[in-house]
């Protein structure tokens, strides 16, 4: 049987606001434990929450970057639920009126094709603490950091638009470009910026009703994200063609043993006994509060994407890998001010720097390298001081914090050499020294030779330890060659 993938996306972006959202305790992450949580916080008998104005504009922004309606009437509500690392018993959150309806967003699929993946809504809401579990089951303790308790949060959901794990990471891509590009969020997921549930069902294909679904929580890597929906559509595949049923539960997936697990069952609806908020008024936005915020919101992911392509002449595959990474699309342009090689810029950007990063699994924003340093290692390539091959080792230098490209080029004596005299001697030198490689050169067809080069050229880098210069090699190469055979 042909099975269909069914995916929604529900998206917790915590909002880069100084302090919390209903309490004035510092959002800084990385301090000691449960030295940020105060009594709003915690919910002490006396204190009453206050909504942070910033929280509020950062939602109505990311409402606008996707051509959401905003609604001039939200409303918090009570989210009942007990749990070690919610210390009031209840999460303050959004239900009946959300600040953001409707909308959607843009993705590209492999194909080239553009696909329209609908936002239910977003709303806003207070995030909960931390668990931290011992390692040991004998022990089978839990510690409980509150540090984050109380974090603005804006929970993105999604309608049920995917299709595959492929769509879901796309999406997910573009709304993280989004947030990091208007400013709302720091998008580091390592520490828990912007972490994914996933619900996911099957159907067979040609089905119009949904299957039963399943939810895996809190994902925090692209990766891991792709991993654990094919994981688990290949698991109720299975399950249903063995003539088992999907249980609508709560599930845990596991990045390291690439495993998942039930983490607890949900066939009813879970009561939270929602209710409105006593202590917060309905939040009231004006058309004119609205229209200042698009006024000041900053280029968006699609519109810098598409000038890239206009301006620079990039292709679509070059200006969405700029884009789709607010720090790449920074990089690019502090380059830019420096260089105007745009697709040169683009592709060591999209290539060496990002192959690093991930290497070494830091951002840019974490690396040594900088737009100063590239260029500056660029420009050695156009006037010829170094070959493109020299340059990527001068580069690895370059980004372990080793110096910049001159003074590793000088210490290292990587300069290349264009002497004429020392290439013609090591031209006649490989030549002399490879005489089948010659003969086979001479019968090859005239316009099939360029191709026999590569051999040659390979024993003049290796001999000159990739210094000499390949467009004169190459020149005399050719000529020597070319007076063997006439």
């Amino acid at each position: 049987m042909s099975w269909e993938t069914v995916i929604g996306l529900e998206v917790h972006v915590q909002l880069s606001t100084n302090t919390k959202i209903f309490s004035s305790a510092s959002t800084e992450f990385g301090n000691e434990q449960n030295s940020q949580a105060n009594e709003i916080d915690l919910a002490l008998p006396g204190t009453l929450p206050v909504l942070n104005k910033a929280a509020l504009e950062y939602a109505i922004m990311f409402g606008l970057a996707i051509d959401a309606e905003i609604n001039n009437e939200s409303v918090f509500e009570r989210k009942n639920y007990f749990y070690p690392d919610l210390p009031k018993g209840y999460q303050t959150t959004q239900l009946e009126k959300p600040i953001v309806g409707k909308g959607s967003v843009p993705i590209t699929l492999s194909d080239g094709i553009i696909k329209n993946i609908g936002i239910h809504h977003a709303h806003l809401e207070e995030d909960a603490g931390k668990s931290l579990h011992s390692e040991s089951h004998r022990d089978g303790y839990s510690l409980v950091d509150l540090n984050r308790a109380g974090t603005p949060l804006i929970e993105i959901v999604s309608e049920p638009d995917m299709r595959s794990a492929a769509e879901a990471v796309a999406f997910a891509k573009k709304l993280h470009s989004i947030v990091t590009a208007i400013g709302i969020c720091d998008g580091d997921m390592s520490q828990g910026s912007m972490r994914f549930d996933v619900n996911i069902s099957v159907r067979p294909a040609g089905f119009s009703e949904f299957g039963t679904r399943t939810e895996t929580k809190n994902l925090n890597s692209f990766k891991f994200m792709e991993d654990a929906i094919n994981l688990e559509v290949n698991r109720q595949i299975r399950v249903l063609e063995d003539g088992g049923k999907i249980m609508q539960e709560t599930r845990l997936y596991n990045g390291v043993t690439k495993k998942s697990q039930s983490m607890r069952s949900k066939e009813e609806a879970n009561d939270y006994r929602y209710f409105p908020c006593p202590d917060l008024l309905p939040v009231h936005v004006s058309k004119e509060f609205i229209n200042n915020l698009r006024k000041d919101l900053p280029e968006l992911p699609e519109n810098k994407k598409n000038r890239y392509k206009e301006q620079y002449g990039l292709s679509e595959y070059d200006a969405n890998g700029l884009t789709e990474n607010f720090l790449f699309a920074k990089f690019f342009e502090d380059s830019m001010q420096l260089f105007n090689k745009p697709k040169l810029l683009a592709n060591w950007i999209l290539g060496d720097v990002s192959s690093k990063l991930n290497q070494a699994n830091i951002t840019l924003k974490e690396s040594l390298i900088s737009p100063k340093h590239l260029v500056e290692l660029l420009k050695r390539i156009e006037d010829k001081t170094i070959s493109n091959k020299i340059a990527k080792e001068v580069f690895e230098e370059i980004f372990e914090g080793k110096g910049n490209a001159d003074s590793i080029i000088k210490e290292k004596g990587l300069s290349q050499i264009s002497d004429a005299k020392f290439l013609e001697e090591l031209v006649s030198k490989v030549i002399s020294d490879n005489p089948n490689m010659v003969e086979d050169y001479i019968k090859t067809d005239e316009g099939k030779r360029k191709k026999k080069l590569g051999g040659f050229m390979g024993q003049v880098m290796q001999k000159s330890k990739g210094q000499a210069n390949p467009q004169q090699a190459s020149e005399l190469l050719i000529k020597h060659l070319n007076d063997i055979i006439d």
